[in-house]
């Protein structure tokens, strides 16, 4: 093999002739001509592109590096000459192969008269033809068990699958073809079918029927999934939530939740589901209903008390006020704690009136104690009162002594009058005038 084939001695001299075009370069040419013409005499590894490079570029500084590069590439050695017998095997092998391919594409104008006349060559369509069919005939009755005998969504899954493979398998089965038995390869390796149309169409209409099924048996399971969805959220919502709003929104979606459930058809996987929850979303319904029923009520006791207890402080503004008063006051805190004392300890308010029951208590101590204290003042400045007149009407009869007695009596009488009463400011004043005729008789 020499270093430098033609073809790549032609594209080197051409350029080399394209740059020496002035006679004056002719000298230049003909020294890279007879380099070149030396590698192309010479037997050896094919010239490289930098072997070419250096050959031309220092006589020929300017010489073209996409020139180098077509000469580079047109000097490769070519693969199929060294093949020999191999490579001639090889090319008739594709050619053979493209042969039988292109005569068994699926057409009618291809495949019957090859059939007629050399049947063997369709020997890849037979096997074809009978590896579908087997395994649409497989797969539809794995689909159809699946689907109608299903335990869970995973097997309508699978089905759906199942019933599209086969599907694909039939598809590729040549409808034209049907009826035609190809005896010499059946012989050999015993098909299972034969090609009838009626055995075809049974085999679609199975298909059919297999989708419809899951067509429908995924539908159900949309509605099953969407109405346990919803019922789930709502019991979220209404345990999350915090006002009565709330619970009667989440209340609401959740009966919205079990009507979608009972949509669902009960003939279908998805309804026989569907069935086994309502059974346990109804039952917690149920419970959640009677607790927010027990909770309205709880709701109404515990406003009832809150009105008493605003009337009771309302009331007991603007103090001192009369015993009368503030017994009232008393009888109103009492009525809006045995409001609250009526709550059960299993509704959602008791914490709430359990908190309210203990600041009216407070409350109410704190009104009778005023009570007590208004109670006792006016009888301590009743008794005062009546020593005071009595003093009076007897006082020229009395001797000093016995009338500085009684008006010690009588101030003692008045310091038990307490602050904040309604006897306390005249108490006060009768006090200040005690003290001043004590002081007066000088005992």
């Amino acid at each position: 093999m020499s270093r430098l084939n033609d073809r790549a001695y032609d594209i080197l001299a051409a350029e080399v002739h394209r740059l020496c075009q002035n006679p004056g370069d002719s000298i230049r040419a003909d020294i890279v001509l007879e380099r070149l013409s030396r590698f192309r005499q010479a037997n050896g590894a094919p010239l490289s592109m930098d072997e070419m490079r250096s050959a031309v570029t220092d006589i020929l500084p300017n010489f073209s590096e996409r020139v180098l590069q077509r000469a580079a590439n047109a000097n490769r050695p070519s693969v199929l000459p060294n093949l020999g017998c191999l490579g001639v095997s090889i090319i008739g092998a594709g050619l053979t192969a493209g042969i039988v391919w292109l005569l068994n594409l699926p057409y009618p104008m291809i495949r019957q008269p090859v059939s007629r006349t050399m049947p063997i060559v369709l020997l890849p369509s037979y096997m074809k033809m009978d590896h579908d069919y087997r395994r649409a005939v497989a797969l539809v009755e794995q689909a159809d068990q699946l689907v109608n005998s299903a335990t869970s969504a995973a097997d309508i899954e699978l089905g759906a699958e199942r019933v599209a493979q086969a599907q694909a398998h039939l598809d590729d089965l040549p409808v034209w073809f049907l009826g035609y038995y190809p005896r010499a390869y059946c012989g050999m390796f015993g098909c299972s079918w034969r090609f009838t149309f009626d055995e075809y169409e049974q085999a679609r209409r199975l298909i059919g029927r297999t989708e419809a099924v899951v067509f429908q048996e995924s539908n159900a399971l949309t509605f099953l999934e969407t109405g346990t969805q919803a019922v789930e959220a709502a019991k979220q919502a209404y345990a999350d939530a915090t006002m009565d709003a709330q619970r009667q929104q989440a209340i609401a979606s959740w009966q919205t939740g079990m009507d979608q459930l009972h949509e669902v058809p009960p003939q279908t996987l998805a309804g026989r589901m569907a069935a086994t929850r309502l059974t346990a979303f109804e039952r917690d319904y149920t419970d959640v209903t009677g607790i927010l029923a027990g909770g309205d009520r709880t709701n109404t006791l515990i406003s009832a008390a809150q009105s008493f207890a605003m009337s009771a402080a309302e009331q007991g503004q603007s103090a001192p006020h009369p015993a009368t008063t503030w017994a009232r006051i008393a009888e109103l805190w009492k009525e809006a704690i045995a409001r609250l004392e009526q709550v059960p300890s299993d509704h959602t308010g008791y914490r709430r009136a359990q908190e309210l029951l203990a600041e009216y208590r407070t409350n109410l101590g704190i009104i009778e104690e005023r009570l007590v204290q208004e109670q006792e003042s006016v009888r301590a400045m009743d008794i005062a009162n009546e020593k005071t007149n009595r003093l009076l009407a007897q006082s020229d009869s009395m001797s000093p002594n016995q009338v500085a007695s009684q008006l010690q009596s009588i101030i003692n009488d008045l310091n038990k009058v307490q602050r904040d009463t309604t006897v306390y400011n005249e108490a006060q004043t009768m006090l200040e005038s005690a003290n001043n005729k004590l002081q007066d008789i000088g005992i």
